[in-house]
């Protein structure tokens, strides 16, 4: 019973730490304004050929652009997401993906 209240207690402990290190939605609300809505639109819905952002998990996002800003071939839009991502820091990236994971 011991073993069991302390590894319940380390499981909620290490998942209460990985909600507190969610990015900041403010924050990538402002970034994306600034890097992002020109192409993808202020929603996230897409514009042209620049696919829709809109609801995208943040585990996607995150690893998309982690990808991008390390020079890997992503798909078709590598040449034009690598240079925006190539400046990002990992807290920006992290705060981009949690304001586009709250888009409608």
């Amino acid at each position: 019973m011991k073993n069991t209240v302390i590894v319940l207690s380390a499981v909620v402990a290490l998942l209460s730490g990985s909600a507190f290190a969610a990015g900041d939605v403010a924050a990538g609300k402002a970034k994306y304004g600034s890097i992002c809505a020109s192409c993808h639109g202020m929603n996230g819905e897409g514009m042209g050929i620049f696919p829709k952002l809109a609801g995208h998990p943040v585990a996607k996002t995150t690893d998309l652009l982690k990808q991008y800003k390390a020079g890997k071939t992503v798909g078709a839009n590598t040449a034009m997401m690598a240079p925006q991502a190539s400046g990002l820091s990992d807290a920006e990236i992290d705060n981009l993906a949690a304001y586009i994971a709250t888009l409608k």
